[in-house]
């Protein structure tokens, strides 16, 4: 009995190599030369969403928009939720970009930092504050989306 069941575990394992496995999770991007969206996620600690959001418009928000102008960013959004989740769940901002492409999604611009001086010439305050910015996070995810709907 034992090697009817082992013979016939086989042949199923066997037989099941050679169909195509379905994949599991997003599919992935569009081509290189096609809009690359991600979708950044801040978390921060209860009682300085505010002054994370104030923060990130005077220091990171005018950076993007220089990088926009440029057409490395094609759109910028910043959402917050109407609703609160679990804390496990929970997220303060959303800010989702899409990029010309996903190189210029997933490599350094070159410009950024002479950007960053022009915009901001007092380095000192600019630095001090977004190191508030950062100190006052939980959590920071960056999320690739692949918008999958289907054409008309």
């Amino acid at each position: 009995m034992r090697r009817i069941l082992f013979a016939v575990l086989a042949v199923v394992f066997f037989a099941s190599l050679s169909v195509p496995l379905m994949a599991q999770g997003a599919p992935p991007q569009v081509s290189a030369d096609q809009p690359y969206t991600i979708e950044y996620y801040y978390k921060c600690q209860w009682g300085h969403q505010q002054e994370f959001l104030q923060l990130f418009l005077k220091n990171h928000y005018p950076l993007l928009q220089k990088i926009q102008a440029t057409g490395r960013i094609l759109s910028i959004k910043i959402e917050s939720p109407a609703y609160h989740t679990t804390e496990d769940g929970r997220w303060d901002y959303r800010v989702t970009i899409r990029y010309k492409n996903s190189t210029v999604a997933t490599t350094s611009n070159p410009d950024e930092e002479a950007f960053i001086k022009k915009l901001w010439p007092d380095q000192e305050t600019y630095k001090r504050e977004e190191q508030r910015r950062f100190e006052i996070l939980l959590a920071h995810q960056d999320l690739p989306v692949t918008d999958i709907t289907p054409a008309k």
